[in-house]
């Protein structure tokens, strides 16, 4: 019995994943156009998965990316006042939930370091030590940044934040790792995020406070039912649509939005779509009870 020749192309079911890319790459491609193109043909043949698809289109669509594209913008960054005392740190700390947070000294333009909220622990050890102690250097990066360049230097130096700076030196906004792995791997999970099978309104933990998380996707019909409210579905079909048609712009991370008698304020979102909500039921005054009714109606008849 003839063994197999070793230049004899190896079975379908035995070649690995690269292997079965470059025997559909034989040919190169002369564009970027026709590697996506051959990309997703490798799709459609079962060569790749959808995942692996999206990871690969993601790392080649970030070079074409800069820090501008995907910043915090410096609106919304949750930044700490180096004046304010200890127990008002811990406690802004405690509410943003981030692992790390800018400090500047009077203006938000003059950011002096970046605290780590685990460093926050030390103060139980040592009640003399100042916030200015615990402080890490901040790195500055400028608007233009590619994210792949980016990327790398974060690995090199073991960075997880970037102030981003606009021409005139003052801060445009921040940065994360996570931000640039997101937009390779899609959304990473935090502890803002349910399983997609989980009911679309949950009861955070604070529950006296009133407080849940929506999904962005929950139709406006069921959010009327569960709040007893009634936003128009005339213009949008579900709540993130409802806030995004209000703002006539997608919602940042962070930014927050009343519509009587609810206040949303977003927990997850990208370039193109709302994902997470924290909503709230507003109080009104008790004065002005008469008002705060008007304003519903107000922003009813904004969506109809």
């Amino acid at each position: 019995m003839s063994e197999s020749s070793p230049s004899q192309a190896p079975n379908k079911k035995e070649r690995s994943l690269l292997e079965r890319l470059s025997w559909l790459l034989l040919r190169e491609p002369e564009d970027r156009e026709q590697l996506f193109e051959m990309l997703h043909q490798a799709h459609e043949r079962n060569l790749l998965d959808a995942d692996a698809l999206s990871m690969i289109e993601g790392v080649m669509q970030v070079s074409e990316l800069s820090a501008r594209d995907i910043m915090v913008p410096r609106a919304q960054m949750d930044a700490i006042n180096a004046e304010d005392s200890i127990d008002q740190i811990v406690a802004f700390a405690v509410e943003k939930a981030h692992s790390r947070f800018p400090v500047y000294d009077g203006e938000r333009d003059n950011v002096i370091g970046v605290l780590l909220a685990k460093d926050l622990l030390r103060i139980h050890a040592d009640a003399e030590v100042k916030l200015r102690d615990m402080l890490r250097p901040a790195v500055f990066i400028p608007e233009s940044k590619r994210l792949n360049v980016l990327l790398h230097d974060f690995r090199l130096n073991r960075n997880h934040i970037a102030l981003v700076v606009d021409e005139y030196g003052g801060v445009a906004g921040l940065v994360t790792i996570e931000d640039v792995l997101e937009q390779i791997v899609g959304d990473i999970e935090d502890e803002y995020d349910f399983d997609d099978d989980a009911d679309n309104i949950v009861s955070m933990e604070n529950a006296q406070a009133g407080l849940y998380r929506v999904k962005a996707l929950t139709t406006i019909e069921q959010f009327n039912e569960a709040f007893g409210t009634a936003f128009s579905n005339e213009h949008a079909d579900t709540v993130g649509g409802l806030l995004t048609d209000h703002l006539a712009h997608v919602p940042s991370r962070g930014e927050v939005i009343e519509l009587f008698p609810m206040r949303f304020e977003i927990l997850r979102a990208d370039a193109r779509l709302v994902h997470l909500l924290k909503v709230q039921r507003m109080e009104p005054d008790a004065d002005d009870n008469n008002s705060g009714n008007s304003t519903q109606s107000l922003d009813t008849d904004r969506h109809s």
